[in-house]
């Protein structure tokens, strides 16, 4: 057993595609290994800044020999039919098989085929999985045509302790696809790099790579995967992302300690800042006091965003005045000028945001609101203030159902909340999107629930995002989300299964997060039914304007009566449903169990909905659930096989309780009337537990009809009445949940 170890070391990598193409490297060439027969043990991917590395161990010298058969004409056939069977295997007449078939003599051609070295397989195999990287976003240098996510410097192929021979050559021009739709990889592998064409450049395999760019540039030989993570090493380079991490993430909450401080946490920073660096040198720089009075959350994301610092807060969970970087080199003077040269930038860069905040507070929110009919929210659903009027329609609704809002005080932050929009510093940093606004809306003197409103309006963003607490707060949030989800589904744009583009699956989980977790008595279709009314108004709104001033007319009424019907908010409720059950299925609530409450069609409220689950899961993990679930299938079955010879729905039809003829059918139906009253009631009253404590009492009766009665009966009469008795079951049961639904 052999190891082949493949590097490809090229210019800087963005850090956000890094891991990905190792794990693209590792799949293509896998791939290929499998295709060519080729087994291996293990297969270990690594990434850093400037290379993508892959080590394969476990591989055999040679593809193991194959033997093919293959079937051909009968010993007697025409001549030609023969012919053409030997030259499609290439062999003679005296070189194939005669075998005796039920069928007659029939020609077998048995083909050996002697493996091939390894070593001879491999280089093409990697070719194909370097020109096959599907890189986002790809590039073309120097005068050749081939297409990488940056320019290659050299290739790394050794197998068995020596390099493979052949290379990567990069075509002069740029090709064409073979289905004609453009460009090509203009690149070709090349057997021996040494007779390629002259003018063409090539990157031959080879057993030499180079360490840090600036710290150990020069060349040294590897051989074996362990040479070259020690060579690496010795050169300045840490090749595993996670070991970059730990180093920075360990040398910052050192330094931060060392002045009684704290690194902010941010997994995302610091997985980014692994990926650009290849040996980490971690510092800390200051940020001038004169910065300190502008909102933390722009130092910090000024910092993040464009420098890719880490910050630092103090115990009480203040933003501190000092910030890590992590530069990609060793300094002679401990990192004092790189320091001094990051604090420089940072301090221009804080100047600019220092700039947008002084300004954007000379002028209120309240004095914005009208710049927001220049911004479009969508083509066809109009612009943000167009979305805002909706919202505040919808809010008004809202705050007669949530309890403790005051609906002045909604209205007032649904008029406010997007008008941060058209502030400096969101235009600079679109994620302080609403954060802003609640300092805006403080300076300018609102009210406190106003402010938070303004803030947590796009709240919660993710399942681990915090969910508003406050009614006023709660309202806005539903507000946005509500008229969001009703809007796309009525131009129908929903969420299809590899595309959301407008992030409806996040806004439909936020409204339930902020029903479930608030225990909103918020019926849904009540809400989207408002938001829909206020769609409707705005549309109506725009035609009339249309005909007074005698503009061309649009399609919005044309577009009102085709997708605009109720219907599409029955099937947003669906899709409610199904988000739901994503949403509950880290709490181990079954998916079938959700199903079966929303079958019934008539629940919106998902507080209720949730204790009617809650309810049907303890009942069917119960011996009598268990039990008299068995019992509807059972009963369900019959009659619906039964229902098909007769063509009849038996459930339409009354039990006659004249043709009840033994205890056990007296008994059942007795107990499917009295179960019918209970459940009834318990449901209208939610008290679950009862209703399910009522189904239970029918486990007992309708054994007994099950042990004793014989439903298809030789009197027609008998056989139809028990029949319609057993539909009442179902019947019964309907009252809870369609127990069609429930699997298993």
């Amino acid at each position: 057993m052999a190891e082949l170890l493949i590097e490809l070391l090229s210019e800087e990598i963005p850090a956000r595609m890094q891991r990905r193409a190792a794990d693209d490297l590792r799949r293509l060439v896998t791939e290929g290994l499998k295709k060519a027969g080729l087994a291996f043990e293990t297969a270990q991917a690594f990434c850093t800044p400037r290379r993508l590395a892959l080590a394969i161990d476990g591989l055999p010298l040679a593809q193991p020999d194959t033997r093919e058969e293959r079937k051909g004409p009968k010993a007697d056939a025409p001549e030609k039919a023969i012919q053409g069977f030997l030259g499609s295997v290439g062999l003679t007449l005296d070189q194939v098989e005669r075998r005796e078939t039920p069928k007659g003599p029939v020609l077998f051609a048995v083909i050996e085929h002697k493996g091939r070295p390894t070593a001879d397989v491999l280089p093409a195999l990697i070719y194909d999985a370097i020109v096959a990287m599907p890189w986002p976003k790809s590039m073309r240098w120097s005068a050749n045509g081939f297409a990488w996510v940056r320019p290659l410097h050299s290739i790394v192929a050794v197998f068995d302790g020596a390099p493979l021979t052949g290379g990567l050559a990069l075509g002069a021009t740029p090709g064409a696809r073979s289905d004609g739709t453009g460009p090509a990889v203009s690149a070709s592998f090349v057997p021996d790099p040494a007779q390629a064409p002259d003018g063409i450049t090539v990157l031959p395999y080879g057993a030499e790579t180079r360490g840090h760019r600036f710290l150990a540039p020069a060349s040294f030989a590897v051989r074996t995967f362990k040479d070259y993570c020690t060579g690496l090493g010795d050169a300045c380079v840490m090749l595993e992302t996670e070991q970059r991490a730990a180093v920075i993430e360990e040398r910052a909450a050192a330094l931060a300690a060392a002045e009684g401080l704290r690194v902010k946490p941010d997994p995302g920073l610091l997985d980014e800042v692994a990926g650009l660096v290849e040996w980490p040198e971690v510092l800390m720089g200051r940020i001038d006091d004169a910065f300190m009075d502008v909102p933390p959350e722009v130092l910090t994301t000024t910092m993040r965003g464009h420098q890719k610092y880490f910050s630092l807060e103090t115990a009480e969970g203040a933003l501190a005045p000092r910030f890590i970087v992590v530069a990609n080199t060793r300094a002679d003077d401990g990192g004092a000028r790189i320091v001094a040269g990051n604090e420089r930038v940072l301090r221009a860069r804080l100047s600019d945001a220092r700039f947008f905040w002084d300004q954007d507070r000379k002028t209120p929110l309240a004095e914005r609101v009208e710049q927001l009919r220049t911004r479009v929210f969508h083509a066809r659903l109009g612009t943000d203030h167009d979305k805002m009027e909706r919202m505040r329609a919808v809010a008004a609704h809202l705050a007669g159902v949530v309890p403790g809002a005051d609906a002045d005080l909604c209205d007032r932050a649904v008029r406010l909340c997007k008008a941060d929009l058209t502030t400096g510093m969101v235009g600079e940093f679109p994620e302080l999107q609403g954060v802003m606004g609640r300092y805006y809306a403080r300076h300018d003197g609102e009210r406190g629930p106003v402010a938070e409103a303004v803030a947590d309006h796009y709240s919660p963003l993710g399942p681990s995002d915090r969910c508003p607490r406050d009614p006023v707060s709660i309202v806005v949030a539903l507000a946005d989300k509500i008229d969001t989800l009703v809007g796309f589904w009525m131009i129908d744009e929903k969420p299809t299964g590899s595309r959301d583009p407008f992030a409806l699956r996040r806004a439909a989980l936020g409204v339930i997060r902020l029903v479930v977790e608030n225990g909103l008595r918020l019926p849904l279709l009540a809400a989207f039914g408002a938001s829909r009314t206020a769609y409707i108004r705005q549309a109506q709104e725009r035609v009339r304007a249309e005909q007074d001033t005698g503009a061309a007319a649009t399609t919005a009424s044309a577009e009102m009566d085709r997708n605009w019907s109720e219907t599409a908010l029955d099937d947003l409720l669906a899709f409610f449903a199904d988000r739901l059950k994503v949403h509950l299925r880290d709490r181990g609530v079954r998916h079938d169990l959700i199903a079966a409450v929303f079958a019934l069609g008539d629940e919106d409220d998902l507080v209720r909905l949730l204790a009617r689950v809650d309810a049907l899961a303890r009942f069917v993990d119960s011996d009598d659930g268990a039990n008299l679930l068995t019992a509807y299938r059972r009963a369900a079955n019959i009659v619906r096989i039964e229902e098909r010879k007769d063509v009849v729905q038996y459930a339409e039809q009354d039990v006659a309780a004249d043709l009840l003829n033994t205890d056990e059918e007296t008994s059942l139906f007795s107990a499917l009337s009295d179960t019918d009253a209970r459940t009834g009631r318990a449901v209208e009253a939610e008290r679950f537990e009862e209703a399910m404590a009522a189904l239970a009492a029918l486990r007992a009766p309708v054994d007994a009809f099950f042990d004793t009665v014989t439903v298809n009966a030789d009197d027609p009469s008998l056989r139809r009445n028990r029949l319609r008795l057993l539909s009442r079951i179902e019947l019964a049961m309907s009252t809870v949940a369609d127990f069609s639904k429930i699997e298993g």
